[in-house]
């Protein structure tokens, strides 16, 4: 297995920390969303869904970039579309008529509401 070295901000790197142990597997989900070609700095403004992210992790990204206060954290909500998204995924489910991609998508939405819970239920216990 190959090493990877990278730099990060030290918030990151705390807020990473309690993950260390998951970051191959939460790297390989995210290389599995993002589209084959990295936008370059100046035309990162121009990408609102990648094709390949649903949209639902981009909201959330999009959220996240902008560095919330423990207030905006508590009361943010994906939008109507992603919400839809995510019952169309979970009917699909209760089927037994989800795609291996769907599969993999309904996963990641899983992924994304543990972790806001986790960011909510921490900006909860900061704003006392």
């Amino acid at each position: 297995m190959a090493e990877l070295t990278i730099q990060v901000p030290d918030e990151l790197a705390q807020r990473l920390e309690p993950l260390r142990e998951r970051l191959p597997e939460l790297l390989q989900r995210l290389v599995e969303t993002v589209p084959p070609r990295i936008p370059l700095p100046n035309q990162i403004s121009s990408v609102t869904n990648p094709t390949n992210a649903p949209i639902a992790y981009t909201e959330v990204l999009d959220f996240l970039i902008t560095r919330p206060t423990p207030q905006e954290i508590t009361t943010f909500k994906v939008s109507a579309e992603a919400q839809e998204r995510l019952r169309t995924l979970l009917d699909k489910n209760r089927e037994g008529t989800l795609t291996e991609a769907e599969a993999t998508e309904l996963d990641l939405y899983e992924e994304l509401e543990h972790l806001m819970i986790l960011l909510k239920a921490k900006a909860y216990h900061l704003i006392g």
